[in-house]
């Protein structure tokens, strides 16, 4: 193992400089030959260059690389991974100069393009024009930027410009739309998770990838009920909320999207959206389906986006129109997604400047109604022999008496 010229690159580096903990630890090694790593016990992993797995840590290690753009998109790229190549070589083809520093055995940091200067003046640059070779790099770029915003980083306006470069060029349409999910994702868990798609925004690009998010932005809603106005502010203000409520990454998403229906009323409606509970059922539909959203998530966000005002009316509701709503969220079968439509319900409510700290007692109140449908005694109704239509009007009714005695103990 010592035959092999070793750097500790990207990432690791950058948090390390940051005082920040180290997650992953990605290695580069120059001058050496798939042949050779096979030969120490290293085991390939990489197709379309040679990365390694190391015999005994598992870590990651990589042969120092040149790309060459050969056609659109991310994935049109020509690799040279010769033992020639050297490592500022390597560090060249990176996105951002405060991932493009490595560190030797020794502890040296060797910084070529000026990464940890940018570190201290807290900028997001690129490396190289080879920057826009790939146009998946602008959603890294704003997946950093929700990152670091936290920690006062801004993006150097010399790389907004080449972003927004990439976009008039067409690049980001050829992205994936499993690369583009992947991003999105990853940055929903960030600290500055609005700043993600703020980037997007200004950038042009959040039109082209969630033209349905991007649709919000500039729609107006009752300044009574909702002080920051603007119908795209709310849904990142919600989705914050979510994020302050809930671990679970489907809730944050479902908050994001739950209003996408406001964007699709008549502007001589403004700034009421009768029905835009319905009307944003299509649009999240859309959404989910472009970016082949995992089921659990799309699934959430449907229901999240059709009943998320039966739930702001929880205290007024009939009761046979609770248990509609249970019924059609299937509560009887997947109590925790009811929880979680409950959450990103209040999350909506909180989502609105000045109101984040406002009492939410309608999600109390519809648990309460789901405590009580769900303990009706199945034994004993199946005991009456009847099947079929009326077995399950039976047993309505039952929980519909239930949820009844709940709303006489509020009152």
């Amino acid at each position: 193992m010592n035959s092999l010229t070793t750097y500790l690159v990207g990432g690791a580096v950058r948090d390390q400089l940051l005082g920040l903990p180290t997650k992953d630890r990605d290695w580069v090694i120059v001058g050496s030959t798939p042949e050779h790593m096979r030969s120490l016990g290293f085991k390939q992993v990489g197709e379309d260059f040679p990365v390694f797995l190391h015999p005994e840590s598992q870590e990651e290690y990589a042969l120092a690389r040149l790309e060459r753009k050969s056609g659109q998109g991310y994935t049109g790229f020509q690799c040279d991974s010769s033992a020639s190549v050297t490592l500022e070589e390597d560090l060249l083809r990176r996105d951002l100069t405060i991932n493009a520093m490595a560190q030797d055995r020794n502890g040296r940091i060797i910084d070529p393009y000026g990464g940890k200067q940018d570190l201290e003046d807290r900028i997001l640059r690129h490396v190289s024009p080879a920057f826009s070779e790939d146009p998946l790099r602008i959603l890294r770029l704003a997946r950093f930027y929700a990152r670091f915003k936290h920690l006062g980083f801004s993006v150097d306006n010399s790389t907004k410009e080449l972003c927004r470069e990439i976009v008039q060029a067409g690049e980001v349409q050829h992205l994936v739309a499993e690369r583009v999910w992947q991003e999105t994702r990853r940055a929903l868990s960030e600290p500055s998770a609005s700043a993600y798609f703020e980037l997007l925004r200004e950038l042009d690009c959040l039109s082209i990838l969630m033209p349905e998010l991007e649709a919000l932005f500039g729609v107006p809603q009752p300044e009574k009920h909702h002080p920051e106005i603007d119908c795209g502010l709310h849904a990142l203000l919600s989705m914050e909320q979510a994020k302050l409520m809930s671990p679970e990454e489907s809730v944050w998403y479902a908050a994001l999207v739950h209003d996408l229906g406001k964007a699709l009323t008549p502007p001589d409606q403004w700034p009421r959206h009768f029905g835009h509970e319905q009307n944003g059922v299509k649009a999240v539909k859309s959404l989910n389906k472009r970016l082949k959203v995992p089921k659990e998530h799309a699934d959430l966000a449907l229901l999240a986006c059709e009943f998320h005002t039966h739930i702001h009316r929880a205290l007024e509701l009939r009761a046979e129109t609770v248990l509609k709503v249970f019924k059609r969220c299937d509560l009887f079968r997947k109590p925790e997604r009811f929880e979680h439509i409950l959450l990103v319900a209040e999350a909506d409510a909180r989502g609105r400047t000045g109101l984040e700290t406002e009492p939410y007692p309608q999600a109390q109140r519809m648990r309460d109604y789901a405590h009580a449908a769900k303990a009706v005694d199945m034994k004993t109704l199946l005991a009456t022999g009847l099947t079929g239509k009326e077995l399950g009007e039976y047993i309505d009714h039952a929980r519909t008496r239930a949820i009844e005695e709940v709303k006489k103990r509020y009152e």
